[in-house]
């Protein structure tokens, strides 16, 4: 029955690019709203932390919402939260993007800009690529039944976790191996909680399976 699909909040928090998301989790489930709205995100069975644009942008638009307790306090009900590009650097403590900014701190680390790269590499890191797992993709938003799976980047700043462990897939541009994918390894609060650095909504077939793959997380 379609009432019984998991209902999808991607949390708008003033940045862009969120209705082609909503498109493409509306292939899943008709159950998602594009919404501010705490009481909502509150009630969702799983949250999107989408996002383009600065690491203080960001969190400015969280706080001047009223949703940083709120994506705190779903974050406790050990629900699943997935964040896209800069909505997985807001859930890290801390950016380095212009100055030194506070995050959600759901996954401690930093966000820092890509080292000096290689081969004449240019930042941002625009385009396709692939991830290599090095976590267990069983049960997980990784993709199954995709071959060779890539994903389109874009972006000049990388997510690094204090604890290795939450390292969950990494991809390699201009000689620089970076974490691409971020999975809460310990079992607080459920340990449900997700972020790519690429966007998963302009990544064709396998974007899509990652985004079905934590729809079904929700269920």
């Amino acid at each position: 029955m379609i009432s019984k699909r998991p209902k999808i909040s991607i949390v708008d928090y003033g940045v862009g690019n969120l209705y082609s998301l909503e498109r493409a989790v509306r292939l899943f489930t008709d159950r998602v709203s594009v919404t501010e709205d705490a009481t909502e995100i509150l009630k969702s069975d799983g949250v999107i932390l989408p996002g383009v644009g600065s690491f203080e942008a960001g969190m400015k638009g969280i706080k001047l919402r009223g949703l940083f307790n709120t994506i705190i306090e779903f974050w406790k009900t050990g629900k699943p939260i997935l964040g896209i590009c800069l909505g997985t650097q807001l859930l890290m403590s801390k950016g380095y993007e212009f100055g030194e900014f506070d995050g959600l701190d759901i996954i401690k680390g930093r966000v820092i800009k890509f080292p000096k790269l290689k081969n004449g590499f240019k930042i941002p890191h625009i385009g396709w690529n692939s991830v290599v797992l090095l976590g267990n993709k069983e049960n997980s938003v990784f993709v199954n039944n995709v071959r060779d799976p890539i994903f389109y980047f874009v972006h000049s700043y990388i997510f690094e976790p204090d604890d290795k462990k939450n390292i969950f897939a990494k991809t390699e541009y201009g000689g620089h191996r970076f974490c691409s994918i971020i999975k809460t390894a310990n079992n607080v609060y459920g340990g449900n909680v997700y972020g790519c650095q690429f966007h998963p909504e302009k990544s064709g077939e396998a974007g899509l399976k990652l985004i079905e793959n934590f729809i079904n997380l929700a269920k």
